[in-house]
């Protein structure tokens, strides 16, 4: 799950009007719970609370925030989690506050998980994502280099939060592979490696307007419905994304090849 970080036009920030380290205190742990309410809008029972940040420190996972001066302005929260023997981090939530999107701080948060995760000898990095929002997948698969090959349906169950627009909550799984070719080369050129695409799923620009007027919902109901099946085809057959574009309209559009690393 990630919000606050925008992949539009970034504001440039110079570095050192920000810190970016980790949560070492219960204070700062407590400004994390504060600002994912305030980023996502939801109720309280569905808030991550302070113990499982806690917990998280405890057990080998990160708990990482970006401060502008003792004020705590984004948070990236993961958890270690095993799946067929592989040891990885599972990337649950980033967030910026609202006056600091569109400022690069959000792939500073993320680059900051990895550079730790390599010292604690990770090479993998999961997280969820929104196939229907638009900038945020682009953030993950253009400006971090991650793929995706699974797709969870409905897997928070509805939520209060009014980003989701009532709607299920379908998500994509982000791998990032950390010390692979794609994200090294992203990495020292800005640019994904090319590849040969076989299938593009488009997410149309008005889905978020659609997703928050109970007058227009259904449409966007039918573009989730529709892509759904699409992805679940297309990761049956092999193929994942690796890839995403928008058009000068503001439409998105998922990339699918085959991935050799």
């Amino acid at each position: 799950m990630a919000a606050g970080e925008t992949a539009g036009i970034e504001r440039p920030l110079k570095r050192g009007d920000l810190l970016v380290r980790k949560v070492d205190s219960l204070e700062e742990m407590r400004a994390c719970v504060a600002l994912q309410k305030e980023v996502w809008g939801f109720t309280d029972i569905e808030l991550v609370p302070l113990r499982m940040f806690v917990v998280a420190e405890k057990i080998g996972g990160q708990v990482m925030g970006a401060f502008a001066g003792s004020e705590l302005v984004g948070f990236a929260f993961a958890v270690p989690g095993v799946r067929s023997r592989r040891v990885y981090l599972y990337s649950h939530m980033l967030a910026v506050r609202q006056n600091y999107r569109n400022t690069g701080l959000g792939r500073r948060l993320k680059l900051a998980q990895r550079d730790d995760a390599l010292q604690r000898g990770f090479d993998l990095m999961e997280w969820t994502f929104d196939p229907l929002e638009i900038k945020n997948s682009f953030f993950n698969l253009e400006k971090l280099g991650a793929v995706a090959r699974r797709y969870n349906v409905n897997q928070y169950g509805i939520t209060s939060s009014p980003l989701q627009g009532g709607l299920p909550t379908d998500r994509l799984v982000a791998e990032w592979w950390l010390k692979s070719k794609r994200v090294e080369q992203l990495l020292s050129t800005g640019k994904n490696p090319e590849f040969a695409v076989a299938k593009t799923i488009m997410v149309p620009a008005e889905i978020f307007d659609w997703k928050a007027d109970t007058a227009t919902r259904h449409q966007a109901v039918q573009v989730q419905g529709r892509n759904r099946e699409e992805f679940q085809g297309a990761f049956a057959s092999g193929l994942a994304v690796l890839g995403y574009k928008r058009d000068p309209k503001g439409n998105g559009e998922f990339l699918l090849g085959r991935w050799d690393e």
